[in-house]
């Protein structure tokens, strides 16, 4: 005969918070996120705050202790000065011509070569690529000697090509574009073949008009970075008509003495161009780096 067995209790259940009290914690997190997030802004904005402050300065009150943030007397005309002080206009045009002539380069070879590791099947092709990616670990300071006795044997120095055929080619740039490329269904670039249309066709008509964002990433990191480059124009560019506006603001510096209000001066000229491109493209550099970081 059998007995029939009670079943077990069920386990006890956690009763949920209560909505108020979980609606609170909620602000709460909110709250401390957004200033934890002030907090760090603020810290972002505190030495361009000072650049600022320092340009409308005269030159022995920049380094006063304690920081006068609004200085009594505005002198804006070290904003009129500074264009008779040095040529900044040459210096501003030649940051411009590098910059853009870089990042026009960068964004075709990156492109074009991610395009070969990401949508062409051939032997090797993903050792290829660990392997060109892995010179990104490699610090510049290790083989900029070489590079320099490269560029002098081919009598490039003291001209833009050292600098342009130097940064023409960047890892950075192929990995990113190959992330965002690997996010394009493969069977789009199948169907092109079948087709009929070249992988020359494919790069040019289906894979460049797709990734915008991810090019209009790269471009931006790229423009930042050319047009900040210091130590580059300062190994291969001797000529004062050949420097760039960062070689420039070394002008102020002398072997004793620096005008720090004019080299501030100039550092927020050099900023505008930086922010009218971040301004104009930050919408697609947002959106490039969120799908190039994340996929792939």
């Amino acid at each position: 005969m059998t007995t029939l067995r009670e079943a077990p209790p069920a386990p006890a259940t956690r009763p949920a918070p209560p909505a108020p009290v979980s609606r609170g914690l909620g602000l709460v997190r909110k709250a401390i996120t957004y200033v934890v997030l002030t907090v760090v802004t603020v810290l972002v904005l505190v030495p361009f705050g000072w650049m600022i402050s320092a340009s409308l300065k005269r030159d022995n009150e920049v380094l006063t202790i304690p920081i006068q943030w609004i200085p009594d007397e505005l002198r804006w005309s070290n904003f009129v000065e500074i264009w008779d002080r040095i040529p900044l206009l040459t210096y501003l045009g030649n940051s411009a011509f590098l910059a853009v002539t870089i990042t026009l380069l960068q964004l075709l070879t990156g492109s074009f070569a991610a395009y070969g590791f990401s949508k062409v099947r051939f032997p090797g092709r993903d050792a290829l690529f660990v392997a060109y990616i892995a010179t990104i670990a490699v610090p510049w300071q290790a083989y900029m000697v070489p590079q320099y006795i490269m560029m002098q044997r081919a009598e490039l120095t003291n001209t833009y090509w050292s600098i342009i055929l130097l940064q023409a080619f960047g890892a950075f740039g192929v990995f990113l574009m190959r992330q965002y490329y690997m996010s394009i269904p493969d069977d789009l670039c199948e169907a092109a073949r079948i087709d009929g249309l070249s992988e020359y066709g494919i790069y040019w008509r289906i894979m460049l008009p797709l990734s915008k964002p991810a090019l209009a990433s790269l471009a931006l990191l790229t423009f930042v970075n050319t047009w900040n480059d210091y130590m580059g124009p300062f190994i291969y560019l001797t000529s004062n008509e050949l420097w760039t506006v960062q070689l420039g603001l070394r002008s102020f510096v002398g072997q004793y003495e620096a005008d720090y209000a004019m080299m501030m001066t100039g550092a927020v000229l050099s900023v505008l161009p930086i922010l009218l491109v971040f301004l104009l493209g930050q919408r697609y550099f947002i959106r490039g780096i969120a799908t190039s970081g994340l996929k792939g």
